[in-house]
Order: structure tokens, then C-alpha cells, then sequence
């Protein structure tokens, strides 16, 4: 991560925390059940509050500026978008030994997809790429430019900003897995994203982490997207990462078409999708047969989708 030591100091905050935050500034919701979420990501923990609400909070000072972000823009975005979004409710303040704001968002149903699990994937890849599409139709005058609060989402491929797809942390990464995998043809499908031309068109809004603990289904279709703390202003291959983080082959293509994506956004998206999942080597160890066919799978589809694409370019 960063060289600022303070941003990689986790700070938790447990239930009874969070109780002490909602009866000093929300005491109207001081009383309603608590519980922890299974899956809260990295970045925050979040707690259900209620049946209708939820409490979501920084764990590290990188992330702080995601609060006012979401706060502040996906009022904005909600009423342009074709599935739903968080509905900020309420922002507290730091308090009770807590040092950062943090927010409460009205509760959306829906659990995570996942290859396999999908009753549609072929619908679900142009919901997506509905969002997708709808979200850079919107006026982007004044939004958030790739910064450091949010992981740099929407820079230029191998721009050296702190985030996800720095050359040099990539190709470490590759490196980790020579033994395990393909590392001179994972190599192939990362320098191709990099020779790719760049964004040459006005910067779009982005997501930036579409991956399956962002998005929720509800009897098997796509029905929200969730966690904007990477929204930004940039490039639009970012949000291209979802067509490797859950879509089977079949649908992929179909992901691809309904974007319009040319190729050369298309190839820039293949290498954030490569950046923000590749696998480390604890993934592709034979103690989580589970786990580690399905980094095997994510190598290979990147690597098929590259090479498939190359034997179909001109020479």
C-alpha cells in the first residue's frame, strides 16, 4: 500500500462501539437489533441494523474519503441507474475513541453471485452492462477524479499512482506464481493491457470494483450494486473487470457486445480484471480444491480471452 504508515492501521470497531456511535448521534436506532455482516469486505465493517438498515464503517484512514463520496454522490447517480444502489440515510461522526465519519444506508436484500449460481448468466451480463452503460451516461462534471481514497480507480493503465495495476506490483505478483501457473502467458495478457492506447475520450463515472461482493441477486437475476467507495471519474476499462470476475465464457462475449466496447478498452479491462484478481499462491494451493479452481479458472479465462482475441486481430 502506501508509504503513510497510519493508512494501514486497522481500526475496529465492534458491536458494542458501534451501539455507543448510534445512541451519542442516532438514538432513534440505539435499540434495534446488531449484527455483523458474513461477507463485509476489506475495507469497512459494516453491521445490519434492524431489518431496514445498515451501519458501515472505515477500517482504515485510506478509505475515510468514501464516506463523504457516497454521501454525496449516489443521490446523485440512484435516479439514472436500472438496478439499485445504497440509500445513504444518515453520516455520523468520529466518536467514542472512533476517528472517522461513517454512514447508515437504508438495507438492500440479495446475496452475492457466483459462476454456477447465476439462474441467467447470459441476462445477468447485459443487466450489468445496462448499469454500465447507464452510469457513463451520466453528467460526470465535477465527480470524483482517481485519487488516493479511492485506490486510484480509473487511471490510465500503468499509471504509477498507489493502485491496483502498478506495473511493478503486478509483475510481482505474476512472479509469486511461477511453479503454479503460466506465468509467461498471465505476463503476455498484462503487457498487451499496457501497450493498449489509452482513453482517448472525455473521463466517464465508474464504479471501479465490480466484482461479485459488489453485486447482489435475488432469485438468481442481478438486482443491486453496492459498495461505491472506488467511484471515481477516469477511464472507463476499469468496470470491465466484472466480464472475469463472475461471467462465464458464454456470457462474456455477450457482456462484451452489449457494452460496444472497442477493443482497445476491451484489452485495458482484461488487464484490470488480471490486476484486481489475480490469484496468489495461497489461492492455487491443493488445500482449498474449491478455491483454488477457481483462481485456475480465472487465470485461464483471462489467458483464453486474450489469445482468442489475438488469433482474430489482422496482422
Amino acid at each position: 500500500m502506501s508509504a503513510d504508515d497510519s493508512s494501514s492501521v486497522e481500526v475496529y470497531a465492534d458491536a458494542a462501539l458501534v451501539r455507543r456511535l448510534l445512541a451519542g448521534q442516532f438514538p432513534q436506532w440505539a435499540d434495534l437489533p446488531l449484527a455483523p455482516v458474513t461477507s463485509p469486505g476489506a475495507d469497512n465493517v459494516t453491521y445490519r441494523l434492524g431489518q431496514d438498515m445498515s451501519v458501515r464503517l472505515p477500517r482504515y484512514s485510506r478509505w475515510v474519503g468514501q464516506v463523504e463520496r457516497e454521501q454525496r454522490w449516489l443521490p446523485h447517480l440512484a435516479p439514472h441507474l436500472p438496478l439499485a444502489v445504497p440509500t445513504p440515510l444518515a453520516q455520523g461522526i468520529p466518536a467514542e475513541g472512533y476517528p472517522f465519519p461513517w454512514s447508515v444506508y437504508r438495507w438492500l436484500e440479495g446475496e452475492n453471485p457466483a459462476v454456477g449460481r447465476i439462474t441467467d448468466p447470459v441476462r445477468a451480463a447485459r443487466d450489468l452492462a445496462e448499469f454500465i452503460t447507464a452510469l457513463q451516461g451520466i453528467d460526470s462534471a465535477g465527480g470524483p477524479p482517481p485519487e488516493w481514497s479511492n485506490g486510484f480507480r480509473g487511471v490510465p493503465m500503468g499509471d504509477p499512482a498507489d493502485s491496483a495495476a502498478v506495473e511493478e506490483r503486478v509483475r510481482s505478483r505474476i512472479a509469486a506464481l511461477e511453479g503454479l501457473a503460466d506465468t509467461d502467458a498471465v505476463t503476455e495478457v498484462w503487457e498487451a493491457a499496457l501497450r493498449a492506447p489509452a482513453w482517448d475520450g472525455p473521463p466517464v463515472w465508474i464504479h471501479g470494483d465490480l466484482a461479485p461482493g459488489n453485486l447482489l441477486t435475488v432469485d438468481g437475476r442481478l438486482s443491486a450494486v453496492i459498495d461505491f467507495g472506488t467511484l471515481a471519474v477516469g477511464d472507463p476499462a476499469c468496470d470491465l473487470l466484472a466480464a472475469w470476475s463472475f461471467l462465464p465464457t458464454e456470457a462474456r462475449d455477450v457482456f462484451r457486445a452489449a457494452l460496444g466496447a472497442d477493443e482497445a478498452t476491451w484489452v485495458r479491462g482484461r488487464g484490470w480484471g488480471l490486476a484486481t484478481s489475480l490469484p496468489s499462491p495461497a489461492d492455487l494451493a491443493d488445500t482449498d480444491p474449491v478455491r483454488a479452481a477457481r483462481a485456475r479458472r480465472l487465470i485461464d479465462d483471462l489467458i483464453a480471452d486474450h489469445r482468442n482475441d489475438s488469433a482474430h486481430r489482422p496482422a
